[in-house]
């Protein structure tokens, strides 16, 4: 008779097993993300990673074998990507911002959420959609699409869609907001606020305030991290507004990842994380987002994709317009 330790080992094995084919081929497309990004600095590793993801299954079809780890890599190790991201977090720069700054950028997240949804419902774009995207604009991207899609029933569709809309207009920011700066009028803290207060991702803040230098870089840094502290409260309210029934659903508020994600952020504002653990942990959550979204993409049927059709797309310009606009009524009105 076999111990119940090998018993164990082998259960392990079995679904180690079942679940390689799909992390390899996630791995691979992680793989070329990372080297595309080492040869071209400005493509973002997970935008590669999704792409390639597409590429898979709409060109060669993504084998049966691959199925369940490509489940695993969508579901539990994005899970695990997102509570990563919290080590990025340092309350105190946050409180740093002061009351108004503070101010702002809750307004801007609020005015962009709740107006996204409305202006969603009057387009006639889907609940899960319209969710997803206004997750994206007004917290932090990818990240919070990510984040949105495991509380929500946006299905990989949806999920690509978003994804596709805000590497879209994060990008356009990146040439239209320095060439407006001027005519705005904006300082480079100024300029700064406004940027952190209205880009979707990391890489597209850092990469539209370093047209102006190293103060907007450092001011608008600081504002996007405020709006990625707010990413927990936002998903936990999600969680709870999505609730499937009375009972067991709504008795968890918060999911699991979203507390340790607040951990997270914790931690890395006590100072309890070695610095040096900081640059490995930044990579770890790329490495994880990117086999996710990846994963993502190899789901995705791009004939079902199109069928949505052009109002998605007007549903991004309206986010895109709300986050831009209240976020400069914030600088100019509040902030200065």
């Amino acid at each position: 008779m076999s111990s119940p330790r090998l018993s164990f080992l082998g259960q392990v094995a079995a679904a180690l097993r079942v679940v390689a084919p799909g992390l390899a081929l996630a791995f691979a497309g992680a793989g070329a993300g990372f080297l595309t990004h080492a040869l071209l600095p400005g493509v973002p590793v997970v935008l590669v990673a999704i792409a390639l993801g597409l590429l898979v299954a709409n060109v060669r079809g993504v084998p049966v074998a691959a199925r369940p780890g490509l489940a695993l890599a969508s579901g539990a190790l994005l899970r695990v990507g997102i509570v990563v991201l919290g080590f990025e977090l340092v309350l105190q720069d946050i409180l740093a911002l002061g009351a108004r700054g503070l101010v702002v950028v809750v307004a801007v997240v609020l005015a962009t959420f709740f107006g996204t949804l409305w202006a969603g419902r009057r387009l006639g774009v889907s609940e899960g959609l319209s969710l997803l995207v206004a997750t994206g604009f007004s917290i932090c991207g990818v990240s919070a699409i990510a984040a949105a899609r495991g509380v929500s029933n946006a299905d990989e569709e949806e999920v690509t869609y978003a994804i596709a809309l805000v590497t879209l207009f994060g990008s356009l920011a990146i040439v239209l907001l320095p060439a407006v700066r001027g005519i705005l009028g904006l300082d480079d803290h100024d300029y700064g606020v406004w940027v952190g207060a209205s880009v979707h991702d990391i890489a597209q803040v850092v990469a539209t305030s370093s047209a102006v230098g190293g103060v907007a870089v450092a001011t608008a840094v600081v504002v996007k991290l405020t709006r990625v502290l707010l990413l927990g409260p936002l998903i936990a309210w999600i969680a709870w507004t999505k609730g499937r029934s009375a009972g067991a659903a709504r008795a968890q508020l918060v999911p699991p990842f979203v507390l340790a994600f607040v951990g997270a952020a914790a931690l890395r504002s006590a100072d309890l994380v070695p610095s040096g653990l900081l640059p490995p942990l930044a990579d770890t959550k790329t490495v994880l987002l990117a086999l996710a979204l990846f994963a993502v993409g190899a789901r995705v049927k791009l004939r079902r994709l199109l069928a949505v059709g052009g109002r998605p797309l007007v549903l991004g310009l309206s986010s895109w317009a709300i986050v831009a606009a209240v976020a400069y009524a914030g600088v100019t009105v509040v902030w200065s």
